[in-house]
């Protein structure tokens, strides 16, 4: 039997008139993907996948779903089938991966029994057949895509497939959402041009020299940023820029970024931060430049891609509409989003990377790349330069060596011309290794000073430290336990406390050490990572105003001093390197500290998952392109996920919110506007809160604390700290 027509998407009409006809979706999508992977050499087998996606809907099955009929019908796996009756193997299983995933995600290549082989096998499909009289595929048998591979042949052509894989099921949401709410779809793309957005980048620059002091230090910033858009003229590679702590890194980066994109072509900037308890700051900072619609501020708590599920059919709202396929000028996201979105093999997360293709991506605190999983991450950064048009620039006061993991011509390029003799220039403290102390002793230490960080490597530590000295006046505590709302409240008034009160003491975790502007004459830090002494140390004296500052150096005699053995690896190297005598935090110092990282941890220890070696399947052998998507998608967890996302009323801000979301239908539209209230913990410490009724479940996803005698107004969450080895990170 044949129909006149096939539909692909209905309206509220009976009148079919009124329907998307499937021929035209499929015209559509194939000209978007298309479209998309033109930026890098993929155009030909996006618009064939375009073509193929969803022919199974030219079923008299799926015609009758569409009509009213309660049946589920397959209609991703017959675009697969047809891709391999139809091309050679190099293009169809790219294609059929593409298609049999474009809703359910990439799947494992897996075998007859199951994954993506197991699919094609299937006899039981309904007649598609009819999709020949209105689609003429077109042939991909000239079509190179000229994939510069590196020393993974597998991992470049997986990599391919998932950037086509983005191509496809963006088109296809673009064109659903075209037809299905136009409205939504009217509100895309409203961004100003670059050439505007530096004009107000360089007005802004101008305002802040005219108005800035003449400070030895600002005269280096200035000559740091100067640099960076003379730099900016090189040919879009990976770049470091090595600038120490205090040097203005984030403004001198976004102008070499803005002077890539204005001589290349580039796309859009983006920013890929350690924490999200920094993002915040970095956007504001540059939304106060840009303006607030042309910054995208990406967190990986509350991601709204998890809110639903992967099909284009569900409802819309503005928070997804932000942020699912990353089209703005300029993206503030995180490690996490960003690295587990390269890896990822579902739709929703999958969707935005096509967009990574030809942009400037600035890695700040880079040395923060997480190291279990830093040989699939640097090879994700070097294929998106090699292959993708892409500039990387790894940022940091710590620059690790990358170059000793990368092949030759993949090595990185420096940006400032002599990073020692700028060093040299930047030091503004001295460094006092105290060897080891107890709490006592160190406590001794910290009452006898009236300003003073002491920086502590867990949060128990921090609050014990804390709640010794708490009776002092002017005693501040910091940690993740606090959520970012009560850190950021706590950190003014530290702030204003450095210039006003008479003594100011904070206790803090890590979180201290990146993305937060404060100056302490002394800072006290325990054993660590040369890196995190180093940024430590830039919470000290950072505006040069005293001859010298004062980092003193202590190894923590107490139990919950190193919770991990990350953390005692790190401070182990951390001492040998300090102990070496040189000068503790020169450049030699920093580069031989990774050294010895990457050689203690091995190849295996980079790769903790084994990722790279379980793509390289490649053009050769008797596995061609048999890639586990699913399994790296699962293995590739830079915060592992046995957490949970506990909100916090605490403030009448909050405590309003929750209230309206508590009766709203849609629970998640309010996520944003708690983003701000929220504290990661483990799912044991959840199963004791949940055990003791002290947690509502609202709309069946976000869990709030209703007993706010386990906040603390000083130190935030008051639980059982429970930790994993797993999740450091979860630690500070």
């Amino acid at each position: 039997m044949t129909l006149s027509k096939y539909y692909a998407h209905t309206t509220d009409s009976k009148d079919k008139a009124t329907w998307q006809t499937l021929i035209d979706h499929l015209t559509n999508v194939a000209e978007i993907a298309s479209r998309f992977a033109s930026e890098f050499n993929g155009k030909e087998i996006a618009y064939a996948s375009g073509l193929l996606h969803d022919i199974g809907k030219y079923s008299l099955e799926f015609q009758s779903m569409l009509d009213g009929a309660r049946t589920r019908v397959d209609h991703s796996t017959a675009g697969a089938i047809e891709s391999r009756r139809k091309y050679p193997v190099q293009h169809s299983r790219i294609i059929e991966y593409i298609a049999a995933g474009h809703h359910t995600g990439l799947a494992n290549y897996g075998s007859a029994e199951s994954g993506l082989e197991s699919r094609l096998k299937c006899k039981n499909l309904p007649d598609y057949s009819n999709y020949l009289k209105e689609v003429e595929l077109p042939e991909l048998s000239g079509v190179n895509p000229r994939l510069q591979p590196g020393s993974n042949a597998g991992f470049s052509i997986s990599f391919f497939t998932r950037m086509l894989y983005s191509c496809l099921v963006d088109a296809d949401s673009l064109d659903t959402e075209l037809f299905c709410n136009p409205e939504k779809a009217s509100l895309r793309g409203a961004y100003d041009d670059f050439g505007s957005l530096a004009d107000r980048f360089n007005q802004h620059m101008a305002s802040k020299r005219s108005n800035g002091d003449e400070l030895e230090i600002n005269r280096r910033r200035i000559a740091i940023f100067d640099q960076c858009v003379r730099k900016g003229s090189e040919k879009p590679q990976l770049f470091t820029l090595t600038v120490p702590t205090g040097g203005g890194k984030t403004l001198s980066s976004m102008a070499f970024a803005l002077e890539q994109v204005r001589l290349y072509g580039l796309k859009r900037i983006i920013y890929v931060i350690p924490y999200t308890n920094i993002i915040e700051q970095t956007a504001a900072t540059f939304k106060s430049i840009f303006g607030e619609r042309n910054v995208l501020e990406h967190h990986s708590n509350f991601d709204p891609q998890s809110l639903e599920d992967d099909s284009v059919d569900t409802g819309y709202n503005t928070l997804r509409l932000s942020t699912e396929n990353w089209d703005a000028p300029i993206i503030v996201t995180t490690n996490v989003q960003f690295f587990e979105s390269l890896f990822s093999n579902r739709r929703s997360r999958c969707r935005k990377i096509h967009n990574v293709a030809k942009s400037v991506i600035i890695f700040d605190e880079a040395q923060m790349l997480p190291t279990e999983y830093l040989l699939p991450c640097l090879a994700a950064v070097t294929e998106l330069v090699r292959n993708y048009g892409s500039s990387a620039v790894m940022c940091t006061a710590t620059q690790p060596k990358f170059s000793e993991l990368l092949l030759d011509e993949e090595r990185p390029k420096e940006i400032i011309e002599s990073p020692k003799e700028l060093y040299a220039a930047f030091k503004r403290v001295r460094v006092e290794n105290l060897g080891e102390l107890d709490d006592d002793e160190l406590l001794s230490l910290l009452k006898g000073e009236k300003k003073v960080l002491c920086i502590v490597n867990t949060r128990n530590h921090a609050k014990a430290l804390y709640d010794s000295l708490s009776e002092l006046d002017g005693t501040f505590h910091l940690s993740a336990r606090m959520c970012p709302v009560h850190r950021r409240q706590t950190l003014d008034i530290i702030k204003k406390g450095l210039n006003e009160y008479e003594s100011c003491r904070v206790i803090s975790t890590q979180l201290i050490e990146a993305g937060v502007d404060i100056d302490f004459p002394k800072v006290y830090r325990a054993m660590s990572g040369i890196d995190s002494i180093a940024q430590a140390a830039g919470r000290c004296n950072r505006e040069g105003t005293l001859e010298f500052g004062e980092v003193k150096i202590f190894r923590s005699s107490e139990r919950y001093g190193q919770s991990t053995s990350w953390q005692s690896k790190t401070a182990e190297l951390g001492e040998i390197v300090l102990n070496g005598g040189v000068e503790p935090l020169s450049l030699e110092n920093v580069e031989k500290y990774f050294s010895l990282l990457y050689y203690h941890n091995g190849e295996d220890g980079l790769d903790r998952k084994n990722i790279l070696k379980s793509l390289k399947g490649g053009l050769e052998g008797n596995r061609i392109m048999e890639f586990p998507f699913e399994d790296v998608n699962d293995s590739f967890t830079i915060i592992g996920k046995g957490t949970k996302e506990l909100i916090v009323p605490f403030d009448e801000n909050a405590r309003s919110i929750i209230n309206e979301m508590s009766t709203s239908q849609f629970p998640w539209k309010y996520l944003r506007m708690l983003q701000g209230y929220t504290v990661s913990i483990y799912e044991n410490e959840f199963k004791d809160l949940v055990a003791n009724h002290m947690v509502n479940l609202i709309g069946d996803r976000f869990f709030v604390l209703n007993d706010l005698t386990k906040y603390s107004p000083n130190t935030g969450l008051l639980t059982r700290n429970y930790y994993n080895s797993e999740n450091p990170l979860l630690l500070i």
